[in-house]
C-alpha cells in the first residue's frame, strides 16, 4: 500500500476555483444530542421500524421461518427490540426480545475479552507461543519453516489451524477438553501461520483452554465471573439447558416440514460456540464496546484493549472482510462494521456494529436457513441508519465573519500552491483534482486562528493543527503539516 508523506499531501500543485457558496453567519452552538427516548419516538425511526417489520414479516411468511428476535442499540440504550414469529411452533409460543438462543460463534467475542483481561493482568502476551501455556499444543506444521502459533494468531483467524476438531457438527458429540488435548499432537495445520485468513473454531477452543490453564477455573466459571456478571447480563449462560430457549429447528425440507433438533452441549468447544443469550443482554454487550473510560457504566477491558480487539489483524482475500481479535469486520454500502455471525444446530445469529455512529444490530433466529446476516444488514441499513441520523444533534456549522480573511492562495517553499476556500459556512482545502468534491478537507475551528484538519482518510496530516499567522510587518502565512506557506495574491 502506498503512503504519502506530508510534503506531498498538499492536494496537488495547481489550480482550484475560489468558491464562496454561502454568506457568512455568526457561530451557532451545537444542540445537545437527543435522549434515547426521543430517538425511539422520532418519526423517521418509527417509519423505518414499520418498513423493516413489514419486510421481515414477509420473509417469515414466504420462507416459512419459525421466528426471529431483533434489537437496535444506540450507544448505551436498546432503542428498539421485537420478536417475530414463534419461539416454539408447536406450542405457539411467541418470539420476544427475551427469548434465549445459542449465539454460537458470537461466543468468540467472550473468548477474546477473556484473553485481553489476562493480558491486562500481565499473565500473558499476545505474541506468546501457545505451547508456552499448553505443552500438548504441537500441531504438525503446514510448511518446513513455520514458526510457532501465537495467541494473537488464534484470535485473528491467522493461525492456519484446521476449522474443526472432528465430526461434532454432524454427530452432535462435541469433544471434551481432554479429548481436544489428545487429538492435537501431530494434527495437520492447513496453512503456515500468519499467511492467510482462515476461520477456525479449533483455534478458539484452544484459546479457551489457555484461559483455563492460567486461571485454574473452568471456562464457564471464568466468563460468568469476569464478563457476564460485570456487564449485568442476567440472561446469559454457557452450555446450560434453559426453558426460555427458542426451540431449535432444522432447515425446511422440500415438503415444507422442519425437524426439531436436540440441545447440544459444546463441551470443550464452549469458548468457540457455547454461549446462550438474548437480545436484551447482547445489547448490554454491544454498549460496552462504545464505552471509553469509567463513565457510562462498568466495563470488562480497558479502552486500549477494546481498540486492539477492534483493529483489523487479518483480511480475507476478497478484502471485504477480515478479523480483529475475536471480532469480524465487514464492509457494505461503503461502511465498515464489526461483530460476528454464528451458527449452531437450530440457531443462527448475527451482530453488526457501526462504531462511528455507535449503532448496533442484533439478529437471533431459531433455524439454520434464516440468513441472519442478510436480516442484520437490512436492520442496520433501515432502522440503524435512521437511529444514527436521529441521534445526531441539530448543528449549524460554526462560523465567524473574521475567518473569511483566511481564504486565499498559499505558496510553499517548493512553489506548491494550496487554496483555502469558503464552502457552506466552512473553511475548506479544495484540491484541483477531478474528484475535488469527494476529497475536500474541512478545517474544524479550534479558536485563536487554529483549525484541525479533518478528512475520512488520508496519509497526510489528518487530525493535526492548521495555523494562520498574521504578524504585522510580514506576509500572512499558513502552517500545514510540515511547514509554512506564504499568502499570495495570484498564481
Amino acid at each position: 500500500m502506498r503512503h504519502h508523506n506530508a510534503r506531498h499531501y498538499r492536494w496537488s500543485a495547481g489550480l482550484a476555483l475560489l468558491l464562496t457558496l454561502a454568506a457568512p453567519v455568526q457561530a451557532q452552538p451545537a444542540a445537545a444530542p437527543p435522549a434515547a427516548t426521543d430517538i425511539a419516538a422520532n418519526p423517521e425511526v418509527a417509519a423505518a421500524e414499520r418498513l423493516f417489520s413489514a419486510w421481515l414479516d414477509a420473509q417469515i411468511a414466504y420462507r416459512g421461518l419459525p421466528g426471529v428476535a431483533i434489537g437496535v442499540v444506540h450507544d448505551q440504550k436498546l432503542v428498539w427490540s421485537k420478536g417475530f414469529g414463534f419461539a416454539d411452533l408447536e406450542a405457539k409460543r411467541p418470539m420476544t426480545a427475551q427469548t434465549r438462543f445459542r449465539i454460537a460463534s458470537n461466543s468468540k467475542l467472550f473468548a477474546a475479552i477473556a484473553i485481553m483481561q489476562l493480558r491486562e493482568a500481565g499473565k500473558l502476551r499476545l505474541d506468546d507461543p501457545v505451547v508456552k501455556y499448553l505443552p500438548w499444543f504441537t500441531p504438525k506444521p503446514a510448511g518446513p519453516d513455520d514458526g510457532p502459533i501465537t495467541i494473537e494468531q488464534l484470535l485473528s483467524h491467522s493461525s492456519g489451524l484446521q476449522r474443526e476438531a472432528g465430526d461434532h457438527w454432524s454427530s452432535f458429540n462435541f469433544p471434551t477438553e481432554a479429548e481436544l488435548e489428545a487429538l492435537m499432537p501431530g494434527r495437520q495445520a492447513a496453512f503456515p501461520p500468519q499467511t492467510r485468513w482462515k476461520y477456525s473454531n479449533l483455534a478458539f477452543a484452544v484459546a479457551g483452554q489457555i484461559v483455563e490453564k492460567i486461571t485454574g477455573q473452568r471456562w464457564a466459571d471464568y466468563v460468568q465471573g469476569h464478563i457476564i456478571v460485570p456487564l449485568g447480563m442476567t440472561a446469559t449462560s454457557i452450555d446450560k439447558p434453559d426453558p426460555l430457549l427458542a426451540v431449535p429447528y432444522a432447515i425446511r425440507t422440500p415438503q415444507g416440514t422442519r425437524r426439531i433438533l436436540p440441545f447440544v452441549d459444546a463441551r470443550g468447544m464452549a469458548s468457540a460456540t457455547g454461549v446462550t443469550s438474548d437480545v436484551d443482554d447482547l445489547a448490554k454487550f454491544i454498549s460496552a464496546q462504545f464505552r471509553r473510560g469509567p463513565a457510562g457504566g462498568a466495563n470488562v477491558v480497558t479502552a486500549g484493549s477494546w481498540r486492539e480487539m477492534l483493529r483489523v489483524r487479518s483480511v480475507d482475500e476478497n478484502w471485504q472482510s477480515g478479523s480483529g481479535l475475536g471480532f469480524d469486520h465487514s464492509r457494505f454500502k461503503d461502511r465498515t462494521y464489526v461483530g460476528h455471525g454464528g451458527g449452531y444446530p437450530g440457531n443462527t445469529t448475527q451482530t453488526l456494529v457501526q462504531l462511528d455512529d455507535k449503532v448496533g444490530g442484533i439478529v437471533l433466529t431459531n433455524t439454520n436457513d434464516s440468513g441472519p446476516n442478510d436480516i442484520a444488514r437490512q436492520l442496520i441499513t433501515t432502522v440503524g441508519e435512521a437511529v444514527a441520523k436521529a441521534a445526531k444533534p441539530a448543528r449549524v456549522p460554526l462560523w465567524d465573519d473574521a475567518w473569511a480573511r483566511f481564504a486565499g492562495l498559499y505558496r510553499g517553499v517548493d512553489d506548491n500552491v494550496t487554496q483555502v476556500v469558503l464552502l457552506n459556512r466552512q473553511l475548506v482545502l479544495l484540491p484541483a483534482s477531478a474528484t475535488a468534491a469527494e476529497t475536500k478537507t474541512v478545517l474544524e475551528p479550534l479558536g485563536d486562528g487554529r483549525f484541525r484538519l479533518t478528512a475520512p482518510t488520508g496519509g497526510g496530516p489528518i487530525g493535526e493543527i492548521v495555523r494562520f499567522d498574521e504578524t504585522p510587518g510580514r506576509p500572512a502565512r499558513m502552517y500545514l503539516g510540515d511547514g509554512w506557506s506564504t499568502r499570495i495574491d495570484a498564481f
